[in-house]
């Protein structure tokens, strides 16, 4: 018999049960994503032997199609095939672009990841969401409950970053490819097994519909998804086209987004979602320096970095895809706990100032990466242990800025606005991920020679520009903060 959503809801204790199955089908795909991530920018270079400039704008077109068809997906969830269906499609496309360049890894490449590309837009979106629906809205645990949500995507993060890279390195790039499609497959397995105890969380929104007038509609959706995967490979192979894409949904959706300020009609409803606004274009601004990770960071390490960290011997790649997430890992709960001390003697800082304070320690983050050079060796092999140092910098700054980040955007956003806001806040991302893969082309592009050293001299030297191109937004974000509060109102 299926639960009812009181039943659910009615949890006793800290975590109602279906988080734990919903943690371990997140924690497989966000080891397939983070593994798949790791490994895309060095193998462009070192498999289909792209020149680092190409490379780099690639890597920039694929993560932004991957976080513009989230939007996409999500909105395909919400208004036809529901979560639990348009997880499962997700999944299943996914697996099959990851078999794919496994049989394959040269020749399938840019096919699987097209599939790659559709599967996570569905699949991405939905689980978040289905943990969001097992508490009521006002319970108290729900934080709590994100919080573990996304130790799980981090554990998942930390040991793809880690695996993939080293089968592809030291194995086979088959290989490397193969675990993706495992691990997927494994999450889908999870899902299937334990989904009926979701009860009604994720069925179709369409279930009022006539059978056959609902299942027309999501075939058609299945379709459209299928048949827009040529063009996908298209654009991913030319960033040109990529760039045209992604400018026009930029144009529409800010378009829209106007549009529907000027409709609300109310002011105070209006100067809110002006300052949800001012938040979702500082993330964008965020992204564009902190997603260097899977791009030219991951060339750096793979020409420039030394492979000793503490006395041990550690691939660089495998540190700089993976030490992110086990930061966070052990870092989220002791910032969390820092900013309820600082509540408490009532001196913690607004949601503004965070996101201020976000941008500083990334700039302090790209400066220490700017600062590997003075570090480095007469052939330009530089320091393991000062580039982790920088991870850790960095994800202080990520933390003071990503998980608040959404919580404001809801806040601020009226009801029926939601939706929009939140994909916006996805495009953004999006736009993020472009414009981190066309800095990072131009960082590579700035190389003239060929040795090691002059590797370093151009990378180092980018850092130091993104280091501050990132105090001065900060800087700008804590000057107009007390604009920007006016606008939230009542809003913290």
């Amino acid at each position: 018999m299926e639960l009812t959503l009181e039943q659910i809801q009615n949890f006793k204790g800290k975590y109602p049960k279906q988080l734990w199955s919903l943690f371990t089908v997140e924690m497989w795909e966000r080891f397939c994503f983070y593994g798949m991530r790791g490994v895309l920018t060095y193998f462009m270079v070192d498999q289909l032997l792209l020149k680092d400039d190409v490379a780099n704008l690639q890597y920039g077109a694929i993560q932004a199609f991957v976080y513009a068809f989230t939007f996409i997906g999500g909105i395909f969830a919400d208004k036809i095939l529901g979560f639990k269906k348009s997880l499962f499609f997700g999944g299943m496309v996914m697996i099959f672009g990851n078999l794919l360049i496994a049989i394959a890894p040269k020749e399938m490449f840019y096919y699987g990841i097209a599939f790659s590309i559709i599967g996570t837009g569905f699949f991405k979106p939905n689980v978040s969401s289905m943990v969001g629906e097992l508490y009521q809205e006002d319970d108290p645990r729900r934080d709590a409950g994100y919080g573990m949500f996304y130790a799980g995507i981090n554990i998942g993060g930390f040991l793809g970053g880690i695996l993939c890279i080293y089968l592809g390195k030291y194995y086979s790039w088959q290989l490397c490819f193969l675990a993706s499609a495992i691990v997927m497959v494994l999450g889908l397995l999870t899902f299937l097994f334990t989904k009926n105890k979701l009860g009604p969380i994720g069925n179709s929104p369409l279930s009022h519909l006539p059978k056959t007038k609902r299942l027309t509609k999501e075939i058609l959706v299945y379709a459209l998804s299928l048949l827009s995967i040529p063009l996908i490979f298209i654009m991913v192979k030319n960033t040109d086209y990529t760039d045209y894409f992604m400018y026009t949904i930029g144009i529409i959706a800010i378009a829209y987004f106007l549009f529907e300020v000027f409709k609300i009609g109310e002011l105070s409803a209006q100067k809110k979602i002006i300052a949800a606004f001012v938040f979702i274009f500082f993330y964008f601004l965020f992204n564009a320096i902190y997603e260097q990770s899977g791009g030219s960071l991951s060339l750096f390490a793979k020409y420039n970095l030394n492979d000793k960290l503490l006395g041990l011997t550690i691939d660089p790649n495998a540190v700089n895809n993976s030490s992110n997430t086990l930061f966070v890992i052990i870092l989220s709960p002791l910032i969390g706990l820092l900013w309820v001390w600082l509540a408490n003697k009532k001196i913690e800082p607004n949601t503004l100032i965070k996101f201020g304070i976000g941008f500083l320690f990334l700039s302090a983050s790209f400066y220490i990466f700017y600062y590997t050079k003075f570090f480095a060796d007469s052939l330009g092999k530089t320091s393991l242990g000062i580039f982790t140092l920088a991870y850790l910098v960095t994800t202080i700054g990520e933390l003071c800025l990503g998980p608040i980040g959404m919580s404001i955007i809801t806040k601020l956003s009226p009801k029926r606005l939601f939706g929009m806001m939140m994909g916006l806040w996805f495009l953004a991302s999006a736009f993020g991920q472009l414009a981190a893969g066309k800095l990072g082309a131009e960082i590579s592009q700035s190389n003239t020679g060929s040795s090691l050293l002059s590797k370093l001299q151009s990378y180092t030297d980018g850092y130091y520009q993104l280091a501050i191109y990132a105090l001065i937004a900060g800087l700008v974000l804590i000057l107009i903060s007390p604009l920007v509060k006016k606008l939230m109102q009542e809003v913290h």
